[in-house]
């Protein structure tokens, strides 16, 4: 009943929907992360700059704080923040402690030496932000591969296509799904190669303290090593005292869009489903309305469409609100930052949403056929465009005249293609074999291109 009570429903409703993002974007996911980056820069200053000597065996010590760091541990840190009300400084005293505990009190006042507060944060958030990421790339991968199937599946099962939602020239089923999986293809790689970044530079960016007790040490390469090669992230030089998040900025946005299409892709089931282009599998036991029994809905993609539509409003304030802050900080970014879980959670929702969607619709082929034949009138778009080649007088308009709004009667066309002066018999005979079930074009040639292509969706755009 604990779950009950929870303010969210991230962590009550949904909340084994998003266990594995638990670890991650938590408040023990955020501790953790920290006490990271605080002991990798207390081995970096040590190690690589010698600022005092240490032993392997020392060094292990210091990993060990982080790599065996449970929630046990967190709780101690959240305590010691108890008297600090500063959650950062909590960290840094929790780390001294276990250093004196461990034998190594001698080094303890190395611990966070130079940092602002913020330097130990946006490293963190931006291995959190790597983390997170990977977890809705592997399942984007899995969506996308499931709207690939059923491109392959469905490839030439011709459709009638709608444009403002009125009948429109065909379509595959195939085609229309492989849309999809081009555009989530394109975004994904867009998604990936954004390179999360961080600074670690000191109060307002400058490394004063740094350089004004040992000019010496070169700190902007240093801090450039550091934090690429300690951290695996990119350095940023050019700094307030906070990252500017110009790389947390552009990952959102990849995320909206990302989102956006497959809101896109939720819509279009939903209406499909509701044209009866598709089943949906039934799941013994469900029920699918309190009072109408018959009734199967498409709840997934409904469900979908509502998490990534929250995901889309948090982040697209985050993405703008990350980009200001009021001279060289203000806490504004602080308390925002802190929603990073809740949107990687509604993405999550949403991606596996309509991946349960996906895997529950079946194509009614017979519905979807007989609805194109029952739209000969689509047949104008091309007569009218070999009327044009063959010369013959307004095609467009007489066409119009005959098809606008009308039901055409059996032999119609036939008729029709039978009083053209210009067309060549070879070409009537071709438009009267026509039907629309083989108007499609190079729909079925797309759908290969597309697998041929892919893995360089950039050059499919050409």
């Amino acid at each position: 009943m604990e779950s009950c009570e929870n303010l969210s429903p991230l962590d009550g409703r949904y909340q084994n929907h998003c266990a594995e993002l638990r670890g991650i974007f938590s408040e023990f996911g955020l501790i953790q992360r920290r006490v990271f980056v605080e002991t990798q820069w207390l081995k970096f200053i040590l190690r690589d700059l010698h600022f005092a000597s240490v032993s392997e065996a020392d060094l292990r010590i210091m990993e060990s704080l982080a790599a065996d760091f449970t929630p046990a541990q967190a709780a101690a840190v959240k305590d010691i923040e108890k008297t600090t009300n500063h959650d950062v400084k909590a960290v840094e005293y929790y780390l001294k402690d276990r250093l004196t505990a461990a034998g190594l009190g001698h080094l303890k006042e190395w611990v966070h030496f130079s940092c602002t507060s913020e330097d130990i944060n946006n490293a963190a958030y931006a291995l959190m932000l790597q983390s997170g990421r990977q977890i809705l790339l592997d399942k984007l991968e899995s969506l996308i591969a499931g709207v690939e199937t059923l491109g392959r599946q469905y490839r030439s099962v011709p459709m009638l296509s709608r444009t403002h939602g009125q009948p429109a020239t065909p379509t595959t089923v195939g085609k229309e799904f492989i849309n999809f999986a081009w555009r989530l293809t394109l975004e994904k790689n867009i998604l990936a190669g954004v390179k999360m970044a961080a600074k670690f530079n000191g109060a307002t960016g400058n490394y004063n303290a740094h350089y004004f007790v040992r000019p010496d040490i070169a700190w902007s390469a240093a801090g450039e090593k550091f934090v690429r090669d300690s951290l695996g992230l990119e350095p940023l030089f050019w700094t307030t005292q906070i990252n500017p998040y110009h790389s947390v900025s552009q990952l959102l946005h990849a995320l909206i869009r990302i989102a956006a299409v497959l809101i896109d892709l939720d819509r279009d089931l939903w209406g499909y489903i509701s044209l009866g282009y598709f089943k949906q599998k039934l799941t013994y036991g469900e029920v699918g309305s309190s009072t109408m029994p018959h009734k199967v809905n498409p709840i997934d993609f409904e469900n979908s469409e509502g998490n990534l539509g929250l995901a889309i409003s948090i982040m697209d304030h985050m993405a703008v609100k990350l980009l200001q802050s009021r001279f060289q900080r203000d806490l504004t970014d602080s308390t925002v930052l802190r929603n990073l879980g809740s949107v990687f959670g509604y993405l999550l929702l949403g991606f596996k949403s309509v991946l349960k969607g996906l895997g529950k619709i079946e194509l009614n082929e017979a519905g979807v056929r007989e609805d194109l034949r029952s739209h000969p009138e689509l047949l104008a778009e091309p007569f009218q465009t070999a009327m044009r080649i063959y010369g013959e007088t307004n095609p467009y308009e007489r066409l119009k005249d005959l098809t606008r709004g009308a039901t055409l009667a059996p032999g119609v066309w036939a008729n029709f293609i039978d009083g053209l002066n210009n067309v060549p018999v070879e070409m009537k005979a071709r438009m009267k074999n026509l039907t629309p079930e083989t108007y499609i074009g190079l729909a079925r040639h797309l759908v290969d291109e597309y697998f041929a292509k892919k893995g360089d969706c950039h050059a499919a755009i050409g």
